[in-house]
């Protein structure tokens, strides 16, 4: 008699998550402000080989509450509390953010059991800062976003394969060309919070929030049951 496969769920609760050799967070020790210790950590992931730890999760909202969320690629972080993204203003969440301002980021790394989490409100950078972002990318990163259409319907690979190639001979014919509405935008953020898994669950949260309004507001700061 062939023995039942195990169910999705069996199979979800056997999966390990947290590995061996998590390192230490001491609350204690932390600095005074999110963007140094982001930026700490951001190292000791560069060092410990973590695949792509400028990737992060952008969550927007329209204008009726509807939720969404993807991963993108953190452009840069400033001594403000400013963590940089970019996009087209007509994608989802260049809409998403022109109607609703308040978005929140996410930064998940495996290997140290480490999370970071920020909220804040988006806003564009000024055109000369995303024109050199939009010109900074590879030729076939210009060339896609020069298609535009983003997350609309497409009715079948040739047409999008024939779209890239009109857009790639754009880019190779005019190296200065800039894709109408690419926006590189900044969200300043009003909390952040710093997340160490522990294998025993005693996790270690510390949060950031400002104590005024603005970008050179000073942080305080909050340890938080796990």
């Amino acid at each position: 008699m062939t023995a039942e496969p195990p169910s999705l769920r069996e199979q979800f609760r056997s999966q390990r998550v947290f590995p061996d050799g998590m390192p230490e967070f001491d609350p204690d020790g932390a600095p005074a402000d999110p963007v140094t210790l982001f930026l700490r950590w951001l190292e000791a992931a560069r060092h410990d080989a973590v695949p792509a730890p400028h990737t992060m999760t952008l969550a927007t909202a329209d204008d009726r509450g509807n939720p969404s969320s993807r991963v993108l690629i953190c452009k840069d972080v400033d001594s403000e509390g400013r963590w940089y993204f970019a996009s087209g203003a007509a994608s989802g969440k260049g809409r998403d953010l022109a109607v609703n301002p308040r978005a929140a980021l996410s930064f998940w790394w495996p290997q140290q059991g480490r999370q970071i989490r920020i909220r804040g409100a988006a806003s564009p950078a000024d055109r000369q800062a995303s024109a050199a972002d939009f010109l900074a990318r590879p030729p076939a990163s210009r060339a896609e976003a020069l298609i535009g259409h983003q997350s609309e319907p497409l009715g079948d690979r040739a047409e999008l394969d024939r779209a890239f190639r009109q857009a790639l001979d754009r880019v190779n014919a005019d190296p200065a060309l800039v894709a109408p509405g690419w926006t590189l935008y900044a969200l300043t953020a009003d909390e952040a919070e710093f997340w160490q898994g522990d294998l025993d669950r005693r996790h270690v949260r510390l949060r950031y929030r400002r104590a005024g309004s603005g970008s050179g507001s000073g942080w305080a700061r909050q340890l938080l049951w796990p």
